[in-house]
């Protein structure tokens, strides 16, 4: 059932979606669900595989409310991964332990016959379920959060056919057959699309698009792959569900974040670890967006007076903005618990 926008009214979270500028922002942080917690690491045990994590709603609910009941962020993300879209489509996915995922690369336009949109709704299930029991256990003043990987980033997996450093493999694809790649592209698109509704109507009150490798392209060809498919994604979401936000995670991007921003339509913008404070307080503040970032993950790895001071220094120059605090990119796994209370305390402090 379809979340009423009544409904979500108590949520902080949604200000800065509404024009509101909050003092102190709201929080909440990327893979805040994660290794570094304890009590992740042991519900992680009783699932075995990550996939069997991800598509187990209890466990999956489970691991989306621990960081939630520690530090009370403002939003809860969902537990899931940007490859449960491949794996949907029916190719091979799976995750080496110390090592990352592994996928059965696509190549050519000959292996998109691998790929079968009308069976992904079978696979989503369980993920769907996870985003309804997170809506009904959630507190009523916290917003879940809904996500699925850019089209971009996850066909950079499905090529490669791991992660890598320079994404080759989906760049010369797309150099080589523009036409084929154009194919993936669209598929991806399309899944996507039915995979976010669905999420917004099991519960979901926002929406993130993850494109982390969107920095690997040129400018012509980011706003061929990353701009275009996000636009399109963004424009049917509208439609279907026009009062949710939908946020942009173009990392990488640089000053083209300004054009992404214009041209896709997104609510908000999440500035990476590259981008200065100042940088994201002047690109944007003339432009009907929400602005969520951008604390390097190891500051909060680090702790202390140096993570305090820059927490001081982001809040300061944000202040006044429409902001939501946020990480420039996920939690790493040896970060302390207690310096993400710190955290938390320093930013519901304010300045």
């Amino acid at each position: 059932m379809q979340m009423d926008i009544g409904s979500k009214a108590a949520r902080r979270f949604l200000e800065p979606f509404r024009g509101k500028a909050c003092s102190p922002p709201p929080i909440w942080l990327m893979r805040q669900a994660g290794r570094y917690l304890p009590e992740y690491r042991e519900t992680r045990t009783k699932a075995g595989g990550f996939l069997n994590l991800c598509y187990t709603p209890e466990l999956a609910a489970e691991v989306t409310l621990q960081p939630i009941r520690r530090y009370g962020f403002d939003a809860a993300i969902l537990f899931s991964d940007i490859l449960v879209v491949p794996d949907a489509l029916g190719q091979k996915v799976s995750f080496v332990e110390g090592e990352g995922p592994r996928l059965e690369p696509i190549r050519n336009v000959n292996d998109l016959r691998r790929l079968d949109p009308a069976r992904t709704a079978r696979t989503f299930a369980p993920v769907w379920e996870t985003v309804a029991r997170l809506r009904q256990d959630l507190p009523r003043e916290t917003s879940l959060i809904g996500f699925c990987g850019a089209p971009w980033t996850v066909a950079t997996y499905m090529v490669q056919g791991e992660g890598s450093s320079d994404q080759a493999e989906a760049r010369l694809w797309a150099y080589r057959d523009r036409e084929g790649f154009s194919r993936l592209i669209d598929i991806l698109v399309e899944t996507s699309i039915s995979y976010l509704d669905n999420q917004v109507k099991a519960g979901a009150d926002c929406l993130q698009i993850f494109d982390t490798w969107a920095g690997s392209l040129p400018d012509d060809e980011f706003d061929r792959w990353v701009v275009d498919p996000t636009r399109r994604i963004r424009e049917s979401l509208r439609d279907l569900h026009p009062d949710v936000p939908v946020i942009g995670f173009p990392r990488g991007a640089g000053p083209a974040a300004v054009w992404y921003v214009a041209e896709t339509g997104v609510d908000g913008i999440g500035c990476d670890t590259a981008t200065p404070p100042y940088v994201m307080k002047e690109a944007f503040e003339d432009e009907d967006v929400v602005v969520q970032g951008n604390l390097d993950p190891l500051l909060l790895v680090a702790g202390g007076t140096q993570m305090d001071e820059r927490v001081d220094e982001i809040l300061s120059l944000m202040a006044g903005q429409r902001f939501i605090f946020n990480l420039g990119h996920g939690i790493v796994p040896q970060t302390p618990p207690e310096n993400v209370a710190r955290l938390v305390e320093r930013v519901r402090k304010g300045t």
